[in-house]
């Protein structure tokens, strides 16, 4: 039971021992036995002599080590004969033979570096011989190893480095020789991925060591040069060496990491032949620049070599990587050397911001980013040189506001979002280097509030969006250097605002690392604050702190909504409580003060939850420990967790859960009382719907038995230890409660998994008991928990028939579970049940429901570690009549062989039986459809391969012909069920191929269905006969008949045939994709060497060929799809395959294809509909198997093709050369979505958006439908996924130069076409002239907007767009001119909007004319109104003063008013009005908005609305709209703001023309504004005490409740109801209609026949039904005696009952739990039972079948009537909290059986619950049960469950019985027996004749059911147990009443 700790250690490198070839081996052992010499040498001789004999590497080590030691020793007096040299010769030798990593290599290395003085030049001499002899002439295989040992003297071993500096010009020709070799091999390895990367590896080795070389001897090197006054021969290696770098940083096949390290070496060898003067800074510049102007000082043959780098030509990389070497390879440290050092650093930064625009890979931008960072600290460096000042100029160029600066500023701000977040990183070192690059420069202004630079650059960090994450790390950089006080001065707001940030999970680890930051900093600046003013105290200044950090958290977590808070619990609460542990106390006490039943608004966890989340987070810290008095030091009394436990909220549960099970040490003890709260929170929650809270619930429970597991080892070990008796007895009592309790949670867990249990509670709970198995095992021994002890056989039959749920997860869990049970419990060692288990498995394979073979699957794989497995299959066999001769396994074999020798035969037996069904199939695929489909079978077979292990089987040459077998029979299904899923349409199989192979296969099999073109065909069965091949087996159309016993006929429809057909095609995907990918390889590689393996190379590349046809010929998506899947693990192992052949396969196949796409014509057999259907399949997996860190040539070269054919040409307008141009736009919009092709894919975005603009301009619809496709997915890559409903949120948009530095090529192409658009807009004419791509211009152009970090000078900048978006609004079409307005929105800086609203409006008429243009008018106006929208949004703050805006309006008023005739542009001018009058807080001065609302309200009044002109009764277009934005200002004026428009007299008036208006949509919109006011009223009201609202006076009353008599409208009349609802609840209303007043009855009578004529409209309905709930709750309050003599009451209760039922929509239920928890004091449990026992117990039961609903909101809602129920009627401990429903559900049938005695109504109590236990199919029972017998099950292809998967009726008939029994027992001792009334004895007597034919019946039909049902017919089964179990239980309780 105890469990071993596992330690897992670093890699350490392996130890080998040496090898040498046989005859060097004698040479050396020969040479050190040679006699002579002085003792100490021949003992050094000896040891190396058995070091060389042995074999043992870590032996050889030790033995090194002792020479080491010996030759230490020497003196040297001791003669230097042969046999020392032959020491030193061996131990040369051996250093050179070793390998890289061998840590004997380094034991050699420091004995020869031990070595006395005087022996050090022999040893030098003798480790160059043997290098020398190395390097001499090498076989191209020994390169690598060599020049690992160059690299291994030339890093940390002074002696190799002497022998390489004496070997100086050989090592590197050496270096230089391999390097060029390597260049060499590069070209010809196009496609092979695995050698490339190899050969990547090497050359980046090479480059690398060359690099070490020349730092190592860089003396030598100069000496040298120096030395030789004319050529050297140095200097030509050199400058090979030279060529060599140049050739890898312009050669672009190269992988970054070797360009870099080319980049490095460069400078560095420029470094070392010219020293570290002003010439060197002067040659790297020549060389950042390109151009060879400062290379003069440069020795001739460098210079040569520069010029070389200095092309135009060069790609923009080498800048990028020359910059690299240069700020890596000089020392920047202290001042420059001189100017050109100077002029360099100001270089690099400009060229690498040069390169920003040109780069397009992600991976380039990620260096760019690195290198700036690296020069940012570069410059740091020279400026922090003590020794003298930094020269003023380049102080200046450095510091903040600089150009420079702001260059760099600029990419900071547009990179901060890259989707890298390396790139992001970087970005924000870049800023925080730049602050302190400025800080160095502007030493005299330390104070950040004085430094003009800094205060404007927080401003406008702080004016930006709060959704750019690079504003959170900017904003951290400025609390780092100039702390938080700073911040909290200009913004105090800033900590609630940013714990409002928190919801946002994108978001939330942004904000909380930022709020780390200023907590921690503001704490540190109070403290030290603190101290300075001499005050010791902590309390003063911690409160301060409390009071800006605490307190907004802990408002936060009571009242936001749960989902917002979730990440403030994972990310803020922990840093908080490490910042400042003392705080939890504060916590705790601010928590524990307000009330309890404050819980907040809804949906919010309250001051409970809040306590829970912050107790766990702090337990979790290990600020609290567990302790004995209480828990948690007495901090939480016990009963608030325990309600915690069961709380309604999810998530306060979990708190709750996470308190008791985290603990901060792993061994920390558990308590009884942990235990107890685990039990009571264990059963009412394993039942969540929810996943999150399931896994949560899981991995919480994981931590608790993990710290049982470490406890108990630590206990057992106190106890092994200790010497007092007392604590080993308290030790012992400790483990065994740990014993009950694991024993309890096992068996709990095991008795849930009842057929009928839900799938929550069974995936739940076999999560929880595969836990206990891992962590504990099931055992039965005497050691340890032996939990295996209390696992019945029937538990282990609960778990088995799990297998067979409809859930894939169930099914797994419970076979994994099933094999760490013990084996006697799941009984499948005996040969019956083994056989029984065998056969359904078989059963289920060819079984026509898909989901059965997957059970089928799982089954057999059970099976297989079963030795009597092959006597049970033999069995099978015979019965069937199938040949099959297994391998039998021999005696005592090993569980391998058991398992290899069992998968055999399985497979074999699966392979038989599938070739017979395949050679039926090929004679009638019907009925091949209707009774054996063939893919149960083939997904078996795939599934017990997978559990194999293919590298390690003993029986190969079976295994071989068991392959090849395989590969033959997929190959025959393919060709039985292709033609279906080949044909031009599959899904209806309707003959429309010309192709005759396909059609003649196809003829065949329509022959026999005979399909119908209408819809029955899928729905309607055909019969078949069995006659096979008959020629006149014509389907007899007749109905359905039934069928007779011999199954001769089959039900077959075409569904059935569609889903056979491809199931069929997926299975044989996934089988050959598994055998390609797990089988071992056979194959022979470049050397000869052959590798024995199970499926040959012929059989893969046939197994290629196939995929090939099929994704490219398939035309249904589930086939293609699925064989996409399959060909993916194919071209992932062909990549990694060791076979050459079989690596270059997917480049030819990917070559291919594209030739076949561009040559496509309209004989190609390539499906050009169906978006290019598995074409783009192909390709992707083709390109997706290229490894990412290549470079990527495949898709390069694919991207590029696609591309070309992608673009609109002039000369392909043909049809031939439109389907390419279709397939190629399908394939790229398939490439951009594939996500693992990730960034790979961004260089080749700004194209694809080109061809996909163009393509719109095609005249043919296929290409700009997939033009219109490829756009989308094009604007999700750029954009990211939409992340909340709104379709213009800011989250998926992008500042304008972000998207232009990204995508540069965009910049000319957007601008030219949106220039062309726009010169086609003018709609002076008349005429609509619609340019096909202005739509998507503008789409795209509306999701950038300019940052308020952009200069004016960026050359990317937005305003050459603004002329022609501002035109666009002129346009005909209406939508364009909107499209228009969003999109100028972006392009407008915040500060320039007054200005451009002023301009555009000025170019409005004044006054109304002949000529005006009533489009330009509309678009003007639009723009304004957006511009106007967004600056209320964004800037917080009123135009500034002066704008004109207001007066400009007022000079166009004509517009709004009857002068203009054209309803639109009225209504667009009112909008304008709307957005400056409607707020309370204006955008406009005072005097201005009342001018304004004046000039308004004229208007209004003189409007149709008012004066109701009838004379324009003929509604133009756009009327309607107008009315609405008059509507809109009448409702500001009379609702919203009635005080700041002129007084409440205009109200009445104007709410009465608004309810009365004859257009519905305006009456709807007031009906909508007074319903928000007083909703706003309410929630503010809620603080005051309630009371009617001014504007609210009688006759607006009256009109509101006359309007609920009389609206027709639907919508309309809801909302009025719903006003009336809010007006009701807070006063009693006087209804009337007209001057008549109506009664209360009458009212509710009206409602009731309103809600009962309204099922159609929702909304009417519910609405119709709340009120009148609430009419009835005040009868019955006012008379509760008289009540049910009002006769409509039992109508009402009848409809909300109807409305519970499980069919009813969500908003309906959601509605009836409203009602009924509102009416649960004053009906449900009132004392006086004023509706009648009849009426109030369905009532009851409606609420209880309500709290067992589906939809989990429904049965939170229901379960808040617990907190209605009068206190006196509850336990104290539950009285007023909210709980879950599972509880909830069990306190309501206890509090109703409670409620019948009160109402001393006992037996008929119990006989109404005896009814609901018994259930109420009752009358049409039988009928249903006939009818299910007659009907076939194969009818219904995918069988329907039961509707709701949460409810468990199994558990509720116990629940009920359970209470019954107890009511019963109370009545029985307080009652006298004898006193039942005679109808209640005739209904027991009823009730007792149902409940026994009910289980008589139920008897008889289980016992019909064929063997293991649970397998077969899963739900006929579960449905008959519960129809039993209800009868046997119902008389059960009638027994008892008798």
């Amino acid at each position: 039971m105890l469990g071993r700790v596992m330690v897992v250690k670093k890699k350490t490198a392996k130890v080998e021992a040496v090898v040498l070839d046989e005859e060097n081996l004698h040479k050396l052992i020969a040479s050190l036995s040679l006699d002579g010499g002085e003792d100490g040498v021949r003992q050094v001789a000896q040891t190396l002599q058995s070091c060389l004999k042995l074999t043992e590497p870590v032996q050889q080590i030790q033995l090194v080590k002792k020479a080491g030691s010996q030759l230490e020793a020497l003196s040297e007096e001791q003669p230097d004969g042969a046999l020392l040299e032959a020491c030193l010769h061996t131990l040369a030798l051996v250093y050179t033979s070793l390998q890289a990593k061998n840590p004997l290599r380094r034991a050699i290395a420091s004995t020869l570096g031990s070595v006395p003085a005087w022996l050090q030049e022999r040893t030098v001499a003798c480790l160059s011989a043997c290098l020398s002899d190395c390097l001499s002439n090498p076989a191209s295989d020994q390169y690598p190893h060599i020049v690992d040992t160059i690299a291994a003297c030339a890093d940390g071993f002074p002696l190799g480095e002497r022998c390489i500096n004496k070997l100086l010009p050989e090592v590197l020709q050496f270096l230089h020789k391999g390097l060029s070799e390597y260049l060499h091999q590069n070209s010809g390895l196009v496609g092979r991925h695995i050698a490339q990367a190899q050969l990547m590896h090497h050359c980046l080795t090479v480059v690398k060591t060359s690099m070490l070389v020349i730092q190592r001897s860089q003396e030598t090197i100069s000496a040298a040069l120096q030395a030789a006054q004319d050529h050297c021969k140095l200097e030509d290696t050199l400058s090979s060496l030279l060529s060599c770098y140049t050739h890898i940083l312009t050669d672009e096949e190269f992988i970054q990491a070797v360009q870099s390290t080319a980049g490095m070496a460069v400078v560095l060898l420029i470094r070392s032949v010219m020293g570290s003067g002003d010439e060197v800074a002067s040659v790297v510049c020549s060389l950042l620049c390109g151009s060879a102007q400062g290379l003069g000082s440069a020795a001739q043959w460098l210079k040569q070599r520069c010029e070389g780098l200095c092309t135009s030509s060069r790609p923009p990389g080498v800048s990028l990587y020359l910059c690299h070497g240069a700020l890596a390879m000089l020392s920047w440290k202290g001042a420059l050397p001189g100017p050109q050092w100077e002029k360099l650093l100001l270089l690099v930064p400009n060229t690498l911001l040069d390169l920003d625009v040109s780069i397009k890979e992600s991976s380039t931008a990620m260096v760019v980013a690195r290198v700036l960072t690296l020069w940012s600290g570069a410059a740091l460096d020279c400026l922090q040189g003590e020794t003298q000042p930094c020269p003023p100029s380049l102080q200046q160029s450095l510091s903040g506001g600089s150009d420079l600066q702001r260059h760099l500023l600029e990419h900071i701000y547009s990179h901060w979002e890259h989707p890298l977040d390396g790139v992001r990183h970087q970005t924000r070192s870049l800023f925080r280097n730049l602050l302190l690059l400025h800080q160095h420069t502007n030493l005299s202004t330390s104070d950040p509030t004085k430094d003009p630079y800094i205060t404007e650059l927080t401003q406008s960090l702080l004016r930006l969006e709060w959704h750019m994450r690079g504003k959170y790390g900017s904003l951290g950089c400025l609390v780092e250097l100039h702390g938080a006080g700073y911040l909290l001065e200009i913004q105090p707001q800033l900590p609630s605002c940013l714990l409002g940030l928190m919801g946002d999970q994108t978001l939330a680890p942004y904000a909380s690392d930022l709020l780390e930051r200023l907590f921690v900093s503001h704490k540190a600046q109070l403290a030290a604050e603190a101290s300075a003013a001499g005050k010791t105290a902590t309390e003063d200044w911690m409160e301060r702190w409390h009071q800006t950090w605490v307190t907004p958290l802990l408002q936060v977590l009571c009242r936001a909504r749960l989902d917002q808070t979730t990440y403030i619990l994972d990310y803020f609460l922990p840093k908080l409580l490490r910042c400042s542990p003392s705080s939890l106390a504060h916590m705790v006490q601010a928590l524990q003060d307000t009330p309890p039943c404050s819980s907040g608004p809804s949906g919010s966890r309250g001051a409970l939850g809040a306590l829970m989340t912050c107790l766990r987070a702090a337990r979790a810290q290990g600020v609290v420990l567990s302790s004995e008095e209480g828990l948690w030091g007495g901090l939480v009394p016990l009963s608030l967790l325990q309600q915690a436990l069961v709380h309604k909220h999810d998530q306060v549960r979990m708190d709750a859960l996470g308190l008791v099970c985290e603990s901060h040490r792993s061994t920390e003890v558990l308590t009884s009382q942990e235990m107890d709260l685990i039990r009571h929170f264990l059963l009412p929650n394993l039942n969540s719907q929810s996943p999150g809270v399931r896994q949560q619930t899981v991995s919480l429970m994981k931590k608790l038995l993990c710290r049982v597991k470490d406890s108990t080892q630590l206990l057992q070990k106190r106890r092994s230890q200790e010497r007092e008796q007392q604590q080993r007895d308290r030790d012992q009592h400790t483990l065994h409660l740990y014993k009950e309790f694991l024993r309890w949670l096992c068996v709990r867990l095991l008795e849930v998994l009842l057929p009928g249990a839900s799938f929550s509670k069974c995936l739940m709970s076999l999560h929880l008991l595969g836990l206990l198995g891992q962590l504990f095992t099931f055992s039965t021994g005497s050691d340890g928990f032996a939990l295996g002890e209390v696992v019945t056989s029937t538990h282990a039959q609960n778990v088995l028939y799990c297998v067979a749920s409809n859930f894939l997860e169930v099914k797994q869990l419970a076979s994994t579970l099933l094999r760490q049970l013990p084996p006697s419990a799941v009984g499948l060692q005996v040969p019956e049940r083994m056989r029984r288990v065998l056969q359904a498995a078989l059963d289920l394979s060819t079984s026509t429901k898909p989901f059965d073979s997957v059970t089928a699957a799982h089954l057999l794989h059970l099976l297989l570690h079963q030795p009597d497995l092959i006597q049970a299959l033999l069995h099978c066999a015979q019965e069937q009549g199938v040949d099959f001769q297994p391998t039998s396994l021999p005696p005592q074999a090993s569980e391998a062989v058991t398992l290899e020798l069992n998968t055999l035969a399985v497979i074999q037996f699966l392979l038989r039986c599938l070739q017979s069904e395949v050679s039926r199939a090929e004679s009638s695929l019907l009925q091949a459809a209707a009774s054996y489909p063939l893919y149960g079978r083939a997904h078996c077979i795939t599934a017990v391969l997978q559990h194999l292990d293919t590298e390690s089987l003993s029986h190969t040459e079976q295994w071989r012909c068991l392959v090849s077998e395989l590969i033959a029979m997929c190959y025959r299904m393919s060709d039985v069920v292709s033609p279906v899923v080949q044909s031009s349409s599959p899904e209806g199989l309707i003959p429309m191929d010309t192709d005759s192979d396909t059609s003649a296969g196809l003829q065949k099999i329509l022959q026999e269905i005979q399909p119908r073109d209408t819809n029955d065909f899928f729905n309607n069965a055909r019969e078949l006969d069995t006659h096979d091949g008959d020629d006149d087996a014509q389907t007899q159309t007749t109905h359905t008949p039934s069928l007779d016993t011999g199954g001769e006929g089959y039900r077959v429809t075409a569904q059935m045939v569609l889903v056979c057909c491809w199931r069929s095609m997926k299975e044989v995907a996934m089988l050959l994709g598994q055998l390609c990918q797990s089988l071992p390889l056979h194959y022979t590689n470049d050397n000869a060497r052959t590798h024995p393996g199970l499926i040959r190379e012929e059989q893969v590349e046939g197994v290629g060929l196939y995929f090939r046809q099929q994704l490219l010929q398939s035309r249904h998506r589930g086939a293609f799809e699925l064989a996409y899947v399959g060909f993916v693990r194919l071209t992932d192992m062909l990549c990694r395959s060791g076979s050459q052949a079989l690596q270059q396969l997917p480049a030819h196949w990917l070559s291919e294809v594209l030739e076949e796409v561009k040559s496509s014509d309209p004989s190609s057999k390539l499906c050009a509909t169906r978006r290019s259907a598995g074409i783009p399949f192909y390709i992707q997996a083709l390109l997706s198997s290229e490894p990412k860190s290549s470079s990527c040539s495949l898709l390069k070269m694919t991207m590029r093709e696609l591309i070309a054919l992608a673009m609109p040409s002039t000369d392909r307008n043909t049809d031939s050369s439109t389907v390419p141009q279709v397939h190629a736009l399908n394939i790229l919009r398939a490439l951009y979505r594939d996500t693992r092709l990730g960034e790979n894919i961004i260089p080749f975005v700004s194209d694809g958006m080109q061809a996909a603009v163009l393509g719109f301009t095609s005249p043919v619809w296929a290409v700009r439908n997939s033009s219109t496709l490829l756009f989308s997915t094009l604007i999700t890559r750029i954009f990211g996924v939409k992340k909340g409903k709104d379709e213009h949120s800011k989250k998926n948009r992008m500042t304008g130069r972000e998207f232009f530095t990204r995508f540069p090529a965009l910049y000319p192409f957007l601008l030219n076409q949106l220039e062309e658009a726009a010169a086609t807009v003018e709609s002076d004419s008349g005429q609509v002239k619609l340019h096909p791509s202005l739509f998507l211009l503008l789409l795209v152009l509306s999701r950038l907007y300019p940052s308020p970090m952009d200069g004016s000078s960026s050359p990317l900048g937005l305003a050459p767009f603004m002329p022609f978006i501002i035109r666009c609004g002129r346009s005909a079409v209406y939508r364009t001119r909107e499209m228009a307005a969003r999109a100028l929105v972006p392009f407008v800086l915040v500060t320039q909007v007054p200005s451009t609203v002023h301009s555009l409006l000025q170019e409005l008429p004044p006054e109304p004319g002949p000529k005006i243009q009533h489009n330009h008018i509309h678009g003007t106006l639009l723009q304004v109104l957006f511009l106007l929208r967004s600056y209320q949004t964004d800037s917080h703050r009123p135009l500034p003063a002066g704008n004109g805006i207001g007066k400009a309006l007022r000079q166009r008023m004509w517009l709004a008013s009857r002068q203009n005739s054209c309803v639109v542009t009225r209504g667009a001018c009112l909008d304008v009005l709307v957005c400056l009058c409607g707020p309370k807080i204006s955008l406009l001065e005072d005097s201005e908005v009342s001018e304004l609302r004046r000039e308004a309200l004229s208007v209004l009044m003189s409007s149709d609305l008012v004066t109701s002109d009838t004379s324009s009764a003929t509604p133009a277009p756009g009327s309607t709209q107008y009315l609405l934005s008059l509507a809109r200002v009448a409702l500001s004026a009379s609702v919203e703001i009635p005080e700041l428009w002129g007084g409440p007299q205009l109200t009445t008036q104007l709410l009465q023309c608004l309810l009365q208006c004859p257009q519905y949509e305006v009456r709807e919109l007031a009906l909508e504004g007074v319903l928000k006011r007083l909703q706003q009223q309410e929630e503010e009201e809620e603080e005051e005490g309630k009371r009617r609202p001014p504007w609210l006076d009688e006759t607006t009353l009256s009109n509101l409740t006359s309007l609920a008599l009389h609206e027709t409208h639907p919508q309309c009349l809801a909302k009025v109801l719903q006003v009336l609802s809010v007006l009701t609840s807070s006063s009693e209303l006087l209804w009337r209609d007209g001057v008549r007043i109506l009664s209360k009855e009458e009212v509710l009578l009206h409602l009731l026949s309103l809600a009962q004529n309204s099922v159609h409209s929702v909304e009417l309905h519910c609405a119709a039904l709340t009120l009148a709930s609430q009419l009835v709750v005040q009868l019955v309050t006012s008379d509760p005696k008289g009540a049910s003599a009002v006769a409509c009451l039992s109508q009402w209760g009848a409809l909300v009952c109807s409305c519970c039922s499980e069919e009813q929509p969500v908003e309906v239920k959601l509605m009836a739990t409203k009602v009924l928890v509102n009416c649960t004091d004053t009906l449900l449990t009132s004392c006086d039972l004023p509706l009648g026992l009849a009426s109030t117990v369905p009532l009851w039961r409606s609420l209880l079948t309500l709290l067992q609903d589906e939809d989990q909101e429904v049965r939170d809602s229901a379960s808040d009537f617990i907190s209605n129920v009068p206190v006196h009627l509850l336990s104290t401990d539950v009285a007023g909290v909210s709980v879950c429903p599972p509880v909830a559900l069990d306190l309501g049938v206890g509090l109703l059986c409670r409620l019948f005695e009160l109402w001393e109504q006992v037996p008929a109590g119990v006989l109404a619950l005896t009814e609901w236990l018994l259930g109420d199919e009752e009358g049409d029972e039988e009928a249903d049960a006939d009818e299910a017998s007659s009907l076939d099950e194969e009818e219904f292809l995918f069988e329907k469950g039961d509707l709701n998967l949460w409810a468990e009726p199994v558990q509720w008939v116990k629940l009920l019985h359970g209470h019954l029994s107890s009511l019963i027992l109370a009545y029985k001792q307080t009652q006298d027996p004898g006193m039942a009334e005679p109808d209640q004895v005739h209904l027991i007597h009823t009730l007792s004749t149902q409940a026994q034919a009910k289980a008589l019946s139920s008897q008889q039909a289980l016992d019909s059911l064929p063997a293991l049902p649970q397998f077969s017919c899963t739900m006929e089964h579960a449905r008959l147990v519960l129809r039993q179990q209800r009868a046997t239980l119902a008389l059960d309780v009638l027994q008892r009443l008798r």
